[in-house]
């Protein structure tokens, strides 16, 4: 069933490719040029000259027949086929039976075929290819009516009968009018058929739209024709038969350098018309999104195709060469000029390549490098494609600028290359400082401002190449040629490369302001309270010999809870608003407001504020910071033991305080009592 399934999306496919082809020749047929050198070349009035409107009815008539093969279902597309290839074998059984009577009547010899070797293979060999022919016609008709295709057979037998050639030469122009016939019958008996599809058609049509809309229909017939595929098998035929025919017309293989100009005009002879510029468009697409699919393949093995992006599928760089394509007029260009506009088309194209590859690798790389993975094959994958990334876009730049002369396009055009190698060096940087921190088995401080260090001086670096080709393009359209066209660039390259990049990285720096100012603002724990806190840094896991409070009585490293203030201003445990808490404190040691100290009471904390907190207790929260020892074998001494700690529980770091409530749950006493009543019940 799978295999079925295989064939009909060839069929479907392949057999749609000469429509478009179809479609190519046409337009690129001048009716009326070639009428006109027909006229000038001939004496007189020529005949051609005079059917010009019917060649030009001819050649409307050829669209509409390539669109209808285009859009015919694929069953009718395949039934079609075979007729043809009917009508083809039913040619060549003429072309077989007219050779045939052509060399008897060139030997000349009419007594009985054994008694002459020449003529009885002449024979044999006529036979047997009509016999082929007549059971092909047969098996591609699916009918067992043979004698219908056995028209070409009537010289043979009448040879055999040792009828005059003369009468045979009659005999096959009899078979092939029969055989004519037979195929006007079959016409005129489906003249029909086109018009019942076309109705069928139409109306299924009109449905689709009442009730699904115009865009429904679009998918459809995207999905059902397989366009891109479609455009991608007829560009690469039409590139082929382009090879080919060079390689066919030269005696000797063209040299190292002239294999890259033969690429560039053979790609720029199959870009010449609409048809074929969507499918270098289509190829493009699926060429990038196959160097894109090996590139995660490189990276992370078969684990890379579990989580796809879509936004890594090569449909950027089809849109981008679609974009300069059409912009630019590659198609009413000579080929030689399209040659070199395609090659700085295809060079941003590769640009944007690599710049998606540099997508991929950037956070697999970072993570390898955060992680304590130690296998050295998927190190080595991920720094040798960080090194390609880094070389590459360089070298690219460096080439492109001693075939062309540097302006302002140029300048725009290699500062994607800059910008990438740019972005692969901080990354190898980040991923160097990861690696050290490994090896020296031991967190370093300040890594995280390292790694801002790193961001923004590649990210800077990035701003002034931004802000250099937004230079170079002003003075260019100042003192150089004004255009439209140019001030347009300059004025999107300003505002997304610039403007937004510095906006972007003012707000970082204010972020990280904000939150140096937040760790500076709470008090820092002492050791007596990191002592009875006895517990790990929630956000890293590690112990802390230093740490910070939260307004809710929660500790944390101050360098972790910094990174969290960067994405948010919430505790990481309660969530909690931090921002409107947080007053300065004039020394580390100080309370803040709501802030309890270690060895305070929960009623002077209440007295201290002059309103009653509400706070929300469960069964862990009665229990005391460090209380003794508790034997649980007996009910009755863990009774006495809450109740003679009762004096000394204190409000845990992970209490939540219901902000807003007016009253108290209760007192402590009770509480202790209806825990003990639990207790006794279970």
């Amino acid at each position: 069933m799978a295999m079925k399934a295989r064939v009909e999306a060839v069929l479907n496919v392949g057999l749609r490719i000469p429509s478009i082809m179809l479609l190519e020749v046409l337009y690129r047929w001048d009716v009326s040029s070639f009428f006109q050198k027909i006229q000038r070349s001939s004496l007189n009035n020529n005949p051609l000259f005079q059917y010009k409107y019917i060649a030009l009815y001819l050649h409307y008539v050829g669209y509409i027949l390539s669109l209808v093969l285009l859009t015919l279902p694929r069953q009718h597309l395949v039934q079609l086929y075979l007729y043809v290839l009917t009508a083809l074998l039913l040619f060549a059984g003429h072309q077989l039976s007219r050779d045939y009577v052509r060399g008897e009547l060139d030997s000349g010899y009419e007594g009985p075929l054994y008694l002459e070797p020449l003529s009885m293979n002449r024979f044999t060999t006529a036979l047997i290819g009509q016999v082929v022919v007549c059971t092909l016609c047969s098996c591609v008709m699916q009918t067992k009516q043979i004698w219908l295709f056995s028209a070409h057979l009537l010289p043979l037998v009448a040879r055999l009968c040792l009828v005059p050639l003369e009468t045979i030469v009659f005999i096959n122009r009899f078979a092939m009018i029969f055989t004519g016939l037979e195929v006007l019958y079959f016409i005129a008996s489906n003249l029909l058929v086109p018009y019942n599809l076309a109705k069928t058609a139409y109306r299924e049509l009109v449905q689709v739209v009442e009730v699904y809309g115009l865009l429904a229909l679009g998918m459809s017939l995207w999905n059902q024709l397989v366009l891109p595929v479609l455009f991608m098998c007829f560009w690469l035929v039409l590139f082929a038969l382009q090879i080919y025919t060079y390689f066919s017309t030269r005696d000797q293989p063209p040299s190292r350098e002239r294999l890259l100009f033969l690429f560039l005009t053979s790609i720029a002879e199959c870009c010449s018309t609409p048809y074929s510029l969507l499918g270098l468009v289509f190829t493009v697409s699926f060429v990038a999104l196959g160097v894109l699919t090996l590139c995660k393949f490189y990276l992370q093995g078969y684990r890379a195709f579990m989580n796809d992006n879509t936004m890594h599928r090569g449909m950027t760089e089809g849109i981008t060469l679609l974009i300069l394509a059409v912009q630019t007029g590659l198609i009413e260009l000579q080929v030689i000029h399209r040659a070199f506009l395609l090659s700085i088309i295809l060079f941003v194209v590769v640009a944007s390549i690599l710049q998606s590859m540099l997508e991929i690798a950037d956070p697999i790389v970072l993570a390898l490098g955060a992680s304590r993975d130690k296998s050295l094959w998927k190190h080595f994958r991920a720094v040798s494609l960080c090194l390609f990334l880094l070389i590459f876009p360089a070298y690219m730049a460096y080439m492109i600028c001693q075939f062309f002369r540097m302006d302002f396009w140029l300048l725009i055009i290699i500062s994607s290359s800059i910008l990438t190698s740019l972005q692969v060096l901080g990354t190898l940087l980040i991923y160097i400082l990861f690696m050290v921190e490994e090896f020296r088995k031991a967190p370093v401080e300040n890594m995280d401002e390292v790694i801002y260090c790193v961001n923004g001086t590649y990210r800077l670096l990035e701003f002034l190449v931004a802000v250099c080709v937004v230079a170079y393009g002003v003075s260019e359209t100042l003192f150089g040629e004004w255009t439209v066209m140019g001030s347009t660039i300059i004025l999107v390259h300003s505002y997304y490369n610039v403007w937004l990049r510095a906006q972007l990285g003012w707000q970082s720096f204010l972020l990280r302001r904000d939150a140096v100012h937040k760790i500076q603002s709470m008090p820092t724990a002492s050791t007596l309270q990191l002592q009875q806190h006895n517990d790990i840094c929630s956000i890293c896991f590690q112990d802390m010999k230093s740490a910070v409070i939260t307004p809710c009585s929660h500790f944390f490293h101050a360098a972790c809870l910094k990174k969290w203030l960067y994405v948010q201003e919430t505790c990481p445990l309660c969530h909690g608003q931090l921002k409107s808490q947080l007053q300065p404190t004039s020394s580390p040691g100080a309370t803040t407001q709501g802030t309890p100290q270690a060895n305070q009471n929960p009623a002077e904390v209440e007295q201290e504020q002059g309103e009653p907190q509400a706070e929300l207790h469960t069964e862990e929260d009665t229990q005391a910071k460090n209380p003794p020892p508790i034997k649980t074998s007996a009910k009755t001494e863990l009774g006495t033991d809450l109740l003679s700690e009762k004096s000394k529980i204190q409000p845990k770091e992970c209490d939540v305080v219901a902000e807003g409530s007016a009253e108290p749950d209760g007192d402590l006493d009770d509480e202790l009592q209806d825990y003990l009543t639990r207790i006794e019940v279970d």
